[in-house]
C-alpha cells in the first residue's frame, strides 16, 4: 500500500484512473466526480453539493490517497463514521475514528497511529476539537487535506445546524499549516444558495471553488398523501407487506413514534427502530442488520437520521411532516441509489402542525429564559452543574436555553462543562434563527399542500430554476393513475361545467386571484373554499393552469394570495364540453377525495389559427368571432408568451 501514497502525475492523463482502478477497483468515474478530484488533488478548497448517492465520498477519498499523508475527515454522525470507515479498511487502506461511543484506550491507540504517521484516514466527531489538547495533537502532523462531511451542518440556516459544526473555521487554520495548507473540501446533498454562502464564509476558504450538480432524483416516485395519525401504522403494515417494496426506511416524528411502528412491523416483517435515546450497542447492531440484510425496515426518528449508505433501498416513508425540506430530500435520497425505480410517501395531516409547534417552541424557549441565563454568567469559568443548580429554570429549560446561548455567542462552554460569558449581541441572531425555523415549516406545508410536481418543487427550492420547469412524469402529481395510496377520482359533470367557466375567465387576463376567480364565477356560496381549491389543483394537475403563491403589502400588513394563470398547455388543451346530463357517477365522491380532470387533447380551432399565423409570419386574422372567441384571447396569449422569453412579434398583438 505504501506505493499509494505517492503523489500522482496530473499531467498523465490515465494516472488518476489507474489510481481509481488500483484503489477502490472502479473501472472509471461517475458523472462529475473527476473534475472535483483533480481540483482537490491540486490543493484546491472547494465546496461540493451533489446528490445522495452520486459518490461524493470518493471526491476526498482519492485525492487523499493521491495527495499522501493522512486525510482528516470530520462526520457528524457515528453510523455514517463506521460505514466510511469499513468501506476504506475493506480496500486495505488504513483507516482509524475517533468518536464517544469509542473507548478511551481504543482512542489513544488510534491517536498513536496518527502520530506515527501510519493512518491514511482519520475520521473525527467535530466535537472531538472541543478536547483539550486534541486540536493541538492534530497540528503536529502535515494532512493530506480536511474533509467536512454534510457540511450543511456548518451552517446556522441549515436543517441540522450544529454548534461544534460552527466552530470549525477557528481551528482549520492550525490544522492545515501555514506553509502549503492542506485543501478544505466541504461536501453536502442539501444545501440552498444561503447555506451554500454560508459554509464558504464560516470555513474561511481560500479562494473556493464551487461544484454543484443537479438535485433531480429522476429515480423517485414521490407520493404525498393525507393520512391521520392513528391511521398511519396499518397503512404503513399494508404498504410493506408486499416484498417488493423493502428494504424500507421509516422515518417517525419522535422516539415514542418510532419505537410503536417498529413493534408493530416486527410482528410482520424482520423490523427494528433505531434513534438517538438507544445506546451505541444497539444502535450499531441495527444498522449492520439492515445493512446486511437481516432487517427489512428501519424506523428511525428525523431528528436523528441514519446515515445508512444501502444501495437497494426501495421504500422511504415519512409517518409525519418533517422540519424542513432539505431534510425530506435528504432522506428520501436514501432510497434507489442503485439506479432502479423507488417510491416515497410522506403521510401528513393538520395535527403535524400543531406537533412541529410543540417541538419549536421546546427548541427555541423565550428570549427571558435566555437572558436568565446570559446574566447568571460572570467573566470567571463556572461549572455548568453549579449554574443549573442555582437557577430558577428546570433543567431541561436550562439546558436548552445555554445552548442556544452558545450557538448564538452568548456563552463559551468547553469539552468539561466548564462555563464563561460570551458577547452580548446574541439576542439579535437568536430571534432570526427562530424565525427562519418557522419559515422551513411553512414551506413544507406548502409543499405538502402543492399541486406542482414534487421534484420540480425540491429542485426549485434548492436555486435550480432552469431544471424546475422539467415535471419528473412519476409523482403522484404527474402520474395520479401510478399512486399507490393517494386516490383520485374523475370530477362530476357539475365540476367539469365549473372547470369549464375558469378556463374561459382565465384566458383574456395574465392572472387572477384565486379568491377573486371564486367571486368572479359567483361561486362563492355554491361550493366551499376547499372544494374550489381542489379544484384549481386538479386544473393544476391537469397542466390545465399555474398557481404561484403571492403577496402584497397593506396597511403594514403582509397579504398572501394565489395566482392562477392559464398555462400554455390549457391554452392549448380544451377541457371536456360543458356537462348538462344529470347521469348518476358510479363511484359517488368521497369527502376530500382528490379530483381528476378529463382533458380533451384536440387541438382548440383558434389554436390551429395561431400555429398556422405562426408558422406563415403572417398575424393572425381578426375574425376570430367565426371560432367563437374573441380577439382579446389572441392578444392576451401573445403577451403571456413574451412574458415567458418567446419571440412574438408585436403585429399579433
Amino acid at each position: 500500500m505504501r506505493d499509494r501514497l505517492l503523489l500522482i502525475d496530473l499531467s498523465n492523463p490515465d494516472a488518476l484512473h489507474e489510481l481509481l482502478r488500483s484503489a477502490f477497483g472502479f473501472a472509471g468515474f461517475r458523472v462529475n466526480q473527476e473534475e472535483v478530484c483533480r481540483a482537490a488533488i491540486a490543493g484546491r478548497d472547494l465546496l461540493l453539493v451533489m446528490p445522495t448517492g452520486a459518490g461524493k465520498s470518493l471526491c476526498y477519498q482519492l485525492p487523499a490517497i493521491a495527495r499522501g499523508g493522512t486525510a482528516l475527515v470530520i462526520s457528524p454522525l457515528i453510523s455514517l463514521m463506521e460505514d466510511q470507515a469499513a468501506k476504506l479498511t475493506a480496500v486495505g487502506l488504513r483507516v482509524g475514528r475517533i468518536h464517544s461511543g469509542l473507548e478511551r484506550g481504543a482512542a489513544r491507540q488510534i491517536c498513536a497511529e496518527y502520530l506515527r504517521g501510519d493512518l491514511q484516514f482519520l475520521f473525527i466527531a467535530p466535537e472531538r476539537l472541543r478536547v483539550s489538547g486534541f486540536p493541538a495533537m492534530l497540528a503536529k502532523q502535515k494532512l493530506a487535506l480536511v474533509a467536512i462531511d454534510e457540511a450543511h451542518c456548518i451552517s446556522q440556516w441549515g436543517h441540522e445546524f450544529r454548534p461544534d459544526y460552527r466552530m470549525l473555521g477557528q481551528y482549520l487554520p492550525a490544522l492545515r499549516g501555514s506553509q502549503d495548507p492542506a485543501p478544505v473540501i466541504a461536501l453536502t446533498a442539501t444545501a440552498t444558495p444561503r447555506v451554500q454562502a454560508d459554509i464558504l464564509a464560516q470555513l474561511g476558504m481560500i479562494d473556493p471553488l464551487k461544484f454543484i450538480h443537479g438535485f433531480r432524483r429522476s429515480n423517485l416516485a414521490i407520493e404525498v398523501v393525507e393520512v391521520s395519525i392513528p391511521a398511519r401504522a396499518g397503512v404503513i403494515c399494508r404498504l410493506l407487506a408486499d416484498p417488493a417494496r423493502r428494504p424500507a426506511i421509516v422515518y417517525a416524528t419522535s422516539r415514542k413514534q418510532s419505537e410503536s411502528l417498529a413493534a408493530e412491523l416486527s410482528s410482520r416483517i424482520p423490523a427494528a427502530a433505531y434513534h438517538a435515546g438507544l445506546d451505541a450497542e444497539t444502535r450499531d447492531r441495527v444498522q449492520r442488520a439492515f445493512q446486511a440484510g437481516k432487517l427489512e425496515a428501519v424506523v428511525a426518528t428525523i431528528a436523528f437520521g441514519m446515515g445508512i449508505d444501502k444501495a437497494n433501498i426501495r421504500t422511504v416513508i415519512h409517518a409525519g411532516l418533517p422540519a424542513t425540506l432539505e431534510g425530506y430530500y435528504q432522506e428520501i435520497g436514501r432510497a434507489g441509489r442503485d439506479g432502479a425505480l423507488s417510491r416515497t410517501y410522506l403521510m401528513h395531516s393538520y395535527a403535524d402542525q400543531r406537533t412541529h409547534d410543540f417541538f419549536l417552541n421546546r427548541d427555541y424557549p423565550p428570549v427571558e429564559n435566555l437572558k436568565q441565563v446570559f446574566v447568571a454568567l460572570g467573566e470567571q469559568p463556572q461549572p455548568v452543574e453549579e449554574l443549573r443548580a442555582a437557577s430558577d429554570l428546570a433543567e431541561e429549560e436550562f439546558d436548552k436555553a445555554l445552548e442556544k446561548l452558545e450557538i448564538h455567542g452568548g456563552a463559551r462552554v468547553d469539552f468539561g462543562g466548564i462555563v464563561t460569558k460570551g458577547a452580548s449581541g446574541w439576542q439579535k441572531t437568536y430571534t432570526i434563527q427562530a424565525l427562519h425555523r418557522t419559515e422551513q415549516f411553512e414551506k413544507v406545508v406548502a409543499f405538502a399542500d402543492s399541486s406542482a410536481c414534487r421534484m420540480s418543487q425540491l429542485v426549485r427550492h434548492f436555486g435550480d430554476v432552469k431544471d424546475a420547469s422539467r415535471p419528473c412524469g412519476i409523482c403522484d402529481v404527474c402520474d395520479p393513475e401510478g399512486a399507490v395510496l393517494r386516490r383520485f377520482r374523475y370530477a362530476t359533470p357539475a365540476e367539469q361545467n365549473i372547470v369549464r367557466a375558469m378556463v374561459d375567465e382565465l384566458r383574456p387576463v395574465n392572472y387572477i386571484a384565486a379568491g377573486t376567480l371564486q367571486r368572479k364565477l359567483d361561486l362563492v356560496g355554491r361550493i366551499s373554499r376547499n372544494e374550489f381549491e381542489a379544484l384549481l389543483d386538479a386544473m393544476a394537475r391537469a397542466r390545465l393552469i399555474e398557481i404561484e403563491e403571492s403577496s402584497f403589502e397593506k396597511n403594514g400588513e403582509v397579504l398572501r394570495f394565489r395566482k392562477v394563470m392559464l398555462s400554455d398547455a390549457g391554452f392549448n388543451l380544451r377541457p371536456a364540453p360543458y356537462c348538462r346530463s344529470a347521469r348518476s357517477e358510479p363511484n359517488p365522491p368521497r369527502k376530500n377525495q382528490p379530483v381528476r380532470i378529463r382533458i380533451r387533447r384536440s387541438g382548440h380551432p383558434l389554436l390551429k389559427l395561431l400555429r398556422r399565423s405562426f408558422a406563415s409570419g403572417e398575424p393572425p386574422k381578426r375574425n376570430v368571432s367565426a371560432f367563437r372567441r374573441t380577439w382579446s384571447c389572441t392578444t392576451a396569449h401573445c403577451k403571456r408568451l413574451r412574458g415567458r422569453g418567446r419571440q412574438i412579434p408585436r403585429s399579433y398583438s
